[in-house]
């Protein structure tokens, strides 16, 4: 199973644990990195993922996330069909940085695209893109029901 996770889920377990949302989704996103560590599942990256953490301001917060990120052994590197499908997708609604993070997931042919974005998944399920969506709390509760 090829996941990728954008920059807010990478973020997730170092933000407010006080929240019961957060952490919530920090418990699910660390249950699907620790299935990436034992090897049953592949985290992806993406130079769009490189970029974003680089602008982090915070840098505690940028190397715990550098640490959770080296996991990730496969990397998509942009090109011409992933900023072409980005243009498409942020003319329909998208951030720009959200459009290259599903144009390149999309591209990398992973099986699920994970966010914490609210307004992301919103966007993408009323684009139907061309990669599954997801909270990581509902497709992990989702997979790991049918397994």
């Amino acid at each position: 199973m090829k996941i990728y996770m954008d920059v807010c889920c990478l973020n997730r377990p170092f933000d407010d644990q006080t929240q019961d949302k957060i952490r919530i989704e920090s418990d699910a996103i660390l249950a699907i990195l620790s299935k990436c560590i034992s090897g049953q599942w592949q985290l992806l990256s993406s130079e769009v993922i490189d970029i974003e953490i680089d602008n982090t301001p915070d840098k505690w917060k940028k190397s715990k996330v550098l640490k959770l990120y080296e996991l990730a052994k496969e990397k998509v590197m942009l090109n011409e069909v992933i900023v072409k499908r980005a243009f498409e997708l942020q003319h329909s609604g998208l951030k720009a940085f959200d459009s290259l993070h599903v144009a390149s997931a999309e591209y990398s042919k992973a099986d699920v695209f994970l966010t914490t974005d609210k307004n992301l998944l919103h966007t993408a399920a009323r684009l139907k893109v061309d990669i599954k969506t997801a909270n990581p709390v509902n497709w992990f509760m989702e997979v790991n029901e049918n397994e």
